[in-house]
Parts: C-alpha cells; structure tokens; sequence
C-alpha cells in the first residue's frame, strides 16, 4: 500500500509543477470540460452510482446515508454548475495583497501561492470527488482523493470525468488521482506520505477527523465539531422561527 501512495503521490508532485504554472484561461478550460464530461457521462455515472447504491442497500445502510450517496440526473447536473461556478471565480494564485513599504523602503506583502499536493480524505458523499478536484484545480494544486468505500463504483465514474476533462485541456491526468483500492490502509499510507503530500483535509464524521489529526504524519486542515445548535432571540417572531428551525433541521436528513 506504501508503494502505491508512493507512486501517486510522485506522479502528483510533477502535476503541481505543471498547475502551479499553468494560465487562468487553461485551467477553466479544464473545468469547462470537467462539467460537460460529467453532463455527457451521467448514464454511466449513475449505472455506476447503482450499484453502490445496491450495495449500500445490501448491507443495511440508513435512508439518510443512502441519500448522500445517491446520484441522479439533477444532482449531476447541480454538479456540473457548481463547477461552472467555480470557474467564474478569480484565479486566486498570484493574487497580492497587504502590500507596504518599510523604512528601509523594501515594499513587503502577501502572494497567495499554490500549496503543492493536497490529499483529501472523505466518506460516503460521491459529490466531494468532484468539489474536492476542482476546487484544486482551480488554486493550482494536484489532488490525491480517498473516497469512502460504500461510493467506489460512483467515485470511479466521477474521477474518469475529471481526467478526461484534464487530458482535453492539455492538463496531466495525474493532477487529480483517486486512490484505486477501497482497502482501509490506505488511509494510514496517505498520513505517513510527508514529502509527497504537502497537506492533508478530512472530510467525514469525528471519528475520521479525530484519527487523521492524532495519526497524520503531514499539517492536517480540519474541523471537528459542527455546530448543531439554533439559538432564537427573545424577540422573535416565535411561530416563525420555529418553521425556519423545524425547516433546517428536517427538510433533509442526508444533509449532515
């Protein structure tokens, strides 16, 4: 499992060089193509999504967790907008900021920069594969992506998409890899990948959160607790905020 982290996470290392370079006007035409790829390939994806969904099924998951993991029409869709959004975003590398002159007359301040590789940890949300890639992209970094298992055949569908997006754009296919194995190890060899990987995100439930901060031998960008709560003001429409509280909390129980 070490050697295959490894081999990915070289083959990422030399895709950042390239993306860290890489023109606004070439990575939005990756990500135009990343959102047709997935327009153009959604009967697959959701034949894929199937069978994930079939599985899930199989061993007794939840209606909340089949929920997130289901894919159809209008959430591939939703997808392919949201990576249209993205490109209508600016070009953060480069970006300068906070810029002063110190007596000496040296002028300081701040260039966002891209980070190098970012692996990214998630569960069983097929739709992270895709926010996680493009947001990456787009701040020119390569992406090592460990999806849940209980996605793999959806997950698969998604990141073939991506490449395909890439290659069409003249971008390497290896700036964005799914790790090929649903076995949990993999895990524990992207968290010892220092050197390779440069930062680590978890995207799940406490308990991953938890092991990747207490195991991870790499900085770990993390939440941990989210915030559950409502709090309504004395003053309040009582009988309105009730329906906005009832409504945020039981319109959708997927939504975590």
């Amino acid at each position: 499992m070490q050697q295959l982290i490894q081999t990915l996470g070289q083959q990422a290392r030399q895709a950042a060089r390239q993306l860290a370079r890489a023109e606004t006007a070439v990575k939005n035409k990756a990500l135009e193509a990343i959102a047709q790829a997935l327009l153009d390939g959604a009967e697959e994806i959701i034949a894929a999504n199937t069978r994930d969904l079939d599985a899930g099924k199989a061993v007794g998951l939840d209606a909340a967790m089949l929920d997130r993991l289901s894919i159809d029409a209008v959430r591939i869709a939703a997808m392919a907008e949201g990576v249209r959004q993205i490109i209508a975003l600016p070009d953060p590398v480069g970006a300068i900021s906070d810029m002063n002159y110190r007596p000496s007359g040296i002028q300081l301040g701040k260039m966002r920069v891209p980070i190098g590789v970012i692996g990214i940890i998630y569960e069983s949300r097929p739709n992270v594969t895709v926010d996680a890639a493009v947001l990456c992209l787009k701040s020119g970094n390569a992406a090592i992506l460990r999806g849940g298992s209980e996605a793999a055949h959806s997950n698969r569908a998604l990141a073939a998409c991506i490449q395909n997006g890439l290659r069409k754009a003249g971008l390497p296919e290896t700036a964005v890899q799914l790790i090929p194995t649903t076995d949990r190890e993999a895990v524990g060899a992207m968290l010892r990948a220092r050197g390779l990987i440069d930062v680590i995100i978890p995207r799940g439930g406490k308990s991953l959160t938890e092991r990747v901060a207490n195991e991870s031998l790499i900085p770990v960008i993390k939440h941990l607790d989210g915030i559950c709560h409502v709090y309504i003001d004395d003053t309040a429409d009582i009988q309105k905020a009730l329906k906005v509280a009832i409504n945020a909390k039981t319109h959708r129980y997927g939504v975590c």
